[in-house]
């Protein structure tokens, strides 16, 4: 996004879109003062809309070429500074933003999965449209997913391909894989997914696209990183701080549907124990499923799969390990 931070600043240089950031600024109601978490910085597209309503904005995001990007405009336009970049975990918010002297926040968004700049950058390794290293690591650090393919066992890599893929024919694709190592790019996994499914141009979805998004989530540990950053939330937020979650694909979404459902007010009993106890609410409000339009999908087509749910925390003290 662009760099400028004043409300004033115009965004029309800004190469990323936020996916259904009306919608979640609505959500989050920021108001002048309130202090706000971009759990997922990126380029910046909630943070900017976020401080031009006057909130301070704690971001976070473990891609250091996000972090190096935010630098450039940190502190420009605002004194104090109203934005403050953790290179970190989402998932550490708590520890980081109490060494901040933050104990509770009003609000947090959450926009889970991969960013269209690591999309767009090949070198990253995260797209098979463009051929580049086989990485996909967000933080550049640790197992890269050509580490990963190369050396473990078919049957652990047929189990990622299933469980994060929901790829039916995970174990005739991870024996290709296995037939064709090493593999090096991009290109070769596409290629190697492709011909083991059996790919036709006319095809409407990539079948290389179950195995490239299974593997990124398994060599980022992204469903739980999703779990504990939800359980990092309700314990920042203060009574009536507002969470806005917006994943991308059905697993993503059925952690955060699991998580809102299980913090409602619940009621305990059966006809053989008919004492009724209600279990008090942790969150209130909870939204249901809202998608983005067809004018914004028009406008960005990679927030078609785009779902968004939000809540209110109450003053019910926190779960422990709730997601």
């Amino acid at each position: 996004m662009s760099r400028a931070l004043t409300p004033q600043a115009p965004a029309s240089d800004a190469p990323h879109v936020p996916v259904l950031l009306d919608e979640v600024i609505a959500a989050l109601d920021p108001q002048p003062g309130d202090v706000i978490v971009d759990a997922t910085f990126g380029a910046g597209g909630y943070t900017r809309a976020l401080l031009s309503k006057g909130a301070t904005v704690h971001a976070f995001d473990r891609d250091p070429s996000a972090i190096a990007e935010g630098r450039g405009w940190e502190e420009a336009g605002t004194t104090p500074p109203r934005l403050i970049l953790h290179p970190r975990r989402f998932s550490e918010m708590v520890a980081a933003l109490a060494e901040a002297g933050v104990s509770e926040v009003d609000g947090i968004a959450m926009d889970i999965g991969v960013s269209s700049m690591q999309l767009d950058q090949a070198e990253r390794g995260f797209a098979f449209s463009t051929d580049g290293p086989l990485d996909m690591r967000m933080s550049g650090e640790g197992e890269s997913a050509a580490d990963f393919l190369n050396s473990a066992a078919e049957s652990a890599i047929a189990d990622v391909l299933y469980e994060y893929g929901e790829e039916r024919q995970s174990r005739r694709v991870a024996r290709a894989i296995v037939a064709a190592r090493p593999l090096e790019t991009t290109g070769d996994l596409a290629r190697v997914v492709r011909k083991a499914l059996g790919h036709k141009p006319s095809d409407k979805k990539d079948p290389a696209t179950r195995s490239f998004q299974a593997i990124r989530i398994h060599v980022n540990a992204e469903l739980d990183e999703l779990r504990e950053g939800l359980n990092a939330a309700e314990q920042l937020l203060r009574a009536g701080g507002k969470l806005a979650v917006v994943s991308f694909h059905s697993l993503e979404d059925r952690i955060v549907k699991r998580f809102f459902r299980e913090a409602e007010a619940r009621q305990t009993g059966s006809r053989h124990m008919p004492q009724v106890e209600t279990t008090p609410a942790v969150f209130e409000q909870v939204s249901k499923a809202i998608r983005p339009s067809s004018e914004e999908i028009a406008r960005n087509p990679r927030a078609r799969s785009s779902v968004l749910r939000h809540a209110v925390r109450t003053s019910t003290p926190a779960r422990k390990e709730a997601a």
